[in-house]
């Protein structure tokens, strides 16, 4: 088994995943009783749902840093290229 190392943005993404997933459930929970025709849940409930926006919002950030990260090298690894460059 080979262990995979996280890059930049990853640990956003999944963050921002599982936020989603708890706002779409908070989503599905809050819709559930006005369909039904029971009675509605307390005020808290609904800001629950917003987290699913929330999470997209997190997840998304996770996705630019990623390919930010991709598009601009570290410093460390430009100064190694451009020292064997240079030597060659």
């Amino acid at each position: 088994m080979s262990k995979q190392t996280m890059g930049p943005g990853d640990l956003l993404v999944r963050v921002g995943a599982i936020l989603f997933l708890v706002g779409a459930v908070g989503t599905l929970a809050t819709v559930a009783p006005l369909l039904l025709g029971t009675s509605r849940l307390p005020t808290p409930a609904y800001f629950v749902s917003m987290l699913m926006g929330v999470g997209l919002a997190v997840a998304l950030c996770g996705l630019l840093k990623a390919a930010l990260a991709q598009r601009h090298p570290a410093h460390g690894q430009e100064d190694a290229a451009g020292r064997a460059a240079v030597e060659r």
